[in-house]
Order: structure tokens, then C-alpha cells, then sequence
């Protein structure tokens, strides 16, 4: 078997995981009521549990190293910018530019990066795609929520837009299950038996059920976007999904290749966070755009576009680093 058929035999059960999970809240086999509360299972129960495991066994130092936190930030500052500035250009307002760009910055890395690069890298890759997944939960979606009440009504609309982001981060169970369980690795804590049974047989079922998830989110988002506002002017789904599957590991691979050359990174972690960044967009940027007042529409239709081409891209991609 070539190195293209090992790559597709790895990424086709993913991204049949999540054509289920689609097909069957598209069939209504699967309630659109119950799919926020599987979606609150992966994010509340399932996936700490799993990012607990990972971190716990993952060193401090390549969980926060900073060198990978600084590439990946300028690249989502970059994809950021250009992708808020484009939509603006094209008569998009505020939230809808700055929901676009967190869309185009933000890899689904959580539900799908994590248990993905684990079959195709092992655990040695996961220290920096959770780097780059506390980067994305803690600074880049904060900013774009931010930006989002660039122009509200009101005094301080940014400002309380980006409190709310920090509440929201600080809510969020993902960053603080990987922190925790660098923690308990740096102290040698050991959960009692008991406890790290349930842990870990929740854990497992982290990413069947994220997967599965990500197409139910996927499908209830589009079946409800016609409640949402009216689609906006600009026509820029295609250009923010080449940014997210084309541009942004590119970005990745560019500046990854220069902090190589210079000594800062270490040989194992280009490979890792170039994948992370080829993969699709965050399925829960629907939910925030719905919150904040972009086209909800626009935002399912970007994601969904992109998890769809990923099949193809992410798996060329992967197929290219195959032997790095």
C-alpha cells in the first residue's frame, strides 16, 4: 500500500464519522433538539477527559512552548486581518468580517485535530496541536469577538464584547482540562482508579462522538440558517475556505521553515502544526456567530465548504509530509 493509500485509510473513517453525523440530523433520524446537548457531552464530559489524558502525559514545556504559540499566532493575526479587511472590502459589516476571519483562523483542532494527528503522528504530535489550541480558545477567538462590536451601538461596544469573550474562555472546559493535566503530570498526581477509569472510558469515546458531532452541528446549522439574518453582500465563502485549507498552512509551513532554519523549533513540530492548520474550520464559530450577530448562514456554509474539500486537501497535505 502507497503512502496516499495509508494517508486515505486513516482520514476516510473521520470524515465518514462525520458525514453520519450530518446525514443523520439532515434525516432528522437524529433530532436537531438533541444535537446541542451531544454537542455539550463532547465539550463538557468527552473531551476534557481526553485532553485531560493527553496532557497529563504531555511535557509543560511542549504544551506552552513559545516559539510555536508566537508562529501560530502571527499567522492567525495575518489570516485575521487579511480576512476581516477582504469582507469589509466587499460590504460585509463588522460581525460578519470579524466571524469570517475567526472561521478562516480557526482549525476544528478540538473535535477533529486531536484524535486525527494522533493516527497519523502518534502522541509525540499532540503537544503542538494543544498549543495551538490554547492560543485559538484563549487569544484569537477573544480578538474576533472583539472585533465583532467594532462598530456597536453604544459606549464600549468592543469592550464588553471582549469581557464577554474572557468569561467565555474561562467557561470553557478545554483549555483548563489540558492545563490540568500538565499540571498533574508536573506534580506526578495520579487519579484514584475509580476516577481515572471513568476518565479514560470517557475519554475514549471523545472522538467517535466529536466526529459525529461536528456533522450534526454541521446539518442543524444549515437547516436553520434561514431563521437567522438575510444573507449579506459579499460573496467570500471560497475565498475564506482556500484561506483556511490552503493559505494558512502555507503561512504555517513558511514561518515553521524560517524558526527551523534559525534554531527555534524543533524538528517534530513542523510536520504536526502544518496538519493542524490544513484542517477544517471550528464548527462552533456558528454558535458564536449566532451570538454575536453575523449572518449564520454565511458561517455554516463556509464550514461545511471546507469540511467537505478537507477530505481532498488534508489528506494531500498529509500525503506530502508523509516522509518528512
Amino acid at each position: 500500500m502507497g503512502a496516499s493509500a495509508q494517508i486515505f485509510s486513516v482520514t476516510l473513517p473521520f470524515f465518514a464519522l462525520v458525514l453520519c453525523g450530518y446525514l443523520a440530523a439532515r434525516s432528522r433520524l437524529l433530532p436537531l433538539d438533541a444535537v446541542p446537548g451531544l454537542n455539550m457531552f463532547v465539550l463538557y464530559f468527552a473531551l476534557p477527559c481526553m485532553l485531560f489524558q493527553f496532557g497529563s502525559s504531555t511535557p509543560l514545556t511542549k504544551l506552552l512552548d513559545p516559539v510555536i504559540c508566537l508562529l501560530w499566532l502571527s499567522a492567525a493575526l495575518l489570516i485575521v486581518a487579511f480576512s476581516a479587511w477582504f469582507t469589509r472590502r466587499r460590504g460585509g459589516h463588522w460581525p460578519d468580517a470579524a466571524m469570517g476571519a475567526l472561521v478562516a483562523a480557526f482549525p476544528n483542532s478540538g473535535f477533529m485535530g486531536v484524535p486525527l494527528i494522533l493516527a497519523l503522528l502518534g502522541e509525540s504530535a499532540l503537544g503542538p496541536v494543544m498549543s495551538t489550541l490554547l492560543v485559538d480558545l484563549v487569544v484569537t477567538t477573544s480578538l474576533c469577538i472583539g472585533l465583532s462590536q467594532w462598530g456597536a451601538a453604544g459606549e464600549h461596544g468592543a469592550l464588553k464584547a471582549a469581557g464577554r469573550a474572557l468569561k467565555g474562555v474561562l467557561r470553557n472546559p478545554m483549555p483548563w482540562a489540558i492545563l490540568l493535566g500538565a499540571l498533574s503530570g508536573v506534580v506526578g498526581l495520579s487519579l484514584w482508579a475509580p476516577i481515572a477509569k471513568t476518565v479514560g472510558l470517557l475519554g475514549d469515546a471523545a472522538s467517535p462522538v466529536a466526529l459525529f458531532t461536528i456533522g450534526a452541528v454541521l446539518a442543524r446549522s444549515q437547516m436553520l440558517a434561514g431563521n437567522g439574518l438575510p444573507a449579506q453582500p459579499p460573496s467570500d465563502a471560497g475565498t475564506l475556505v482556500v484561506c483556511k485549507l490552503l493559505i494558512h498552512p502555507l503561512l504555517i509551513y513558511a514561518g515553521g521553515l524560517l524558526a527551523l532554519g534559525a534554531g527555534w523549533l524543533g524538528p517534530g513540530a513542523l510536520v504536526p502544526l502544518v496538519l493542524t492548520a490544513a484542517l477544517p474550520c471550528a464548527s462552533n464559530v456558528s454558535l458564536l456567530a449566532e451570538r454575536f450577530g453575523a449572518d449564520n448562514g454565511r458561517i455554516a456554509r463556509i464550514i461545511l465548504w471546507s469540511t467537505c474539500a478537507a477530505f481532498l486537501t488534508f489528506s494531500v497535505i498529509a500525503g506530502l509530509f508523509a516522509s518528512y
